[in-house]
């Protein structure tokens, strides 16, 4: 198991405040004088809890690191379906166009964007008389009058159509997503409107910008205001009280970007 700096220093500490504990025992120690004064207990107690406070600011910052990683890692595969998708359609997904107003808006629509099932890809078909959009995942369907009160477009583009050789296939751009990488809910009153996530959640319970816990949405819009050419895709991750803005504008992680 691989020892970390914190660890290193840590166990370094220990060894500087043993032999000089030990050097000032023997300097000072007489006959009928055994353990420490009050003052040194003190000082000993005082160093310890500084070297504990060092090891938790390196635990912390070791997983917040891994938290980070983990959702470009994410964004990255999101990033690699949207290029795929695009060398195909020519265009990127729309983005809910339901009255988007300003990324600063915890109301903005683009935390329900489309993404899940025009990357996915979706056929069309009559279930119980209804006419519907069915993921290739086989997941829950939506019914196909209901995507415009969900996502303010009329149909996807990702979507099988016709029979026999005019058949035109629909294509599954991430294929293996995990179950904890979707969230379905009700948007603007159609139920079951399944969404992309990152697994890591907040990571912070508190932050809950879709009313449940460890349930982080990747927003997304098309064209991009940070990327006029192409899309703008983000997460938020909030950690002891920071937003780190993981995002496909900048390479790096910005901290307290007013971003919902």
């Amino acid at each position: 198991m691989k020892t970390t700096k914190s660890e290193v220093a840590m166990a370094d500490g220990w060894r500087r405040v043993s032999r000089a504990l030990t050097r000032h025992g023997h300097e000072t120690k007489s006959p009928g004088r055994w353990g420490f004064t009050l003052i040194e207990l003190l000082v000993v107690i005082s160093i310890m809890a500084i070297l504990a406070s060092f090891t938790l600011m390196g635990v912390g910052g070791v997983k917040r690191l891994q938290w980070i990683n983990t959702a470009k890692a994410e964004m990255t595969q999101i990033q690699s379906a949207l290029d795929d998708y695009k060398a195909k359609y020519g265009v990127y997904p729309p983005s809910n166009a339901n009255s988007i107003t300003t990324y600063t808006s915890p109301q903005t629509n683009s935390m329900y964007p489309p993404l899940f099932y025009e990357l996915c890809g979706v056929t069309n078909k009559v279930v119980n008389g209804v006419n519907v959009y069915q993921p290739l995942d086989g997941s829950v369907a939506i019914p196909v009058n209901s995507v415009q009160t969900a996502f303010g477009v009329g149909a996807f583009i990702n979507c099988s159509q016709g029979s026999g050789e005019d058949t035109t296939a629909a294509r599954n751009f991430l294929m293996s997503l995990k179950a904890n990488r979707l969230y379905a809910l009700t948007n603007n009153g159609v139920p079951n409107v399944t969404i992309l996530i990152t697994s890591v959640g907040g990571p912070d319970i508190r932050y809950q910008p879709l009313g449940a816990q460890n349930v982080n949405p990747f927003r997304y819009v098309y064209p991009g205001v940070n990327n006029p050419s192409g899309y703008d895709l983000w997460v938020n991750l909030v950690i002891n009280n920071k937003t780190n803005l993981i995002c496909n504008w900048s390479p790096n992680p910005i901290i307290n970007s007013g971003y919902p």
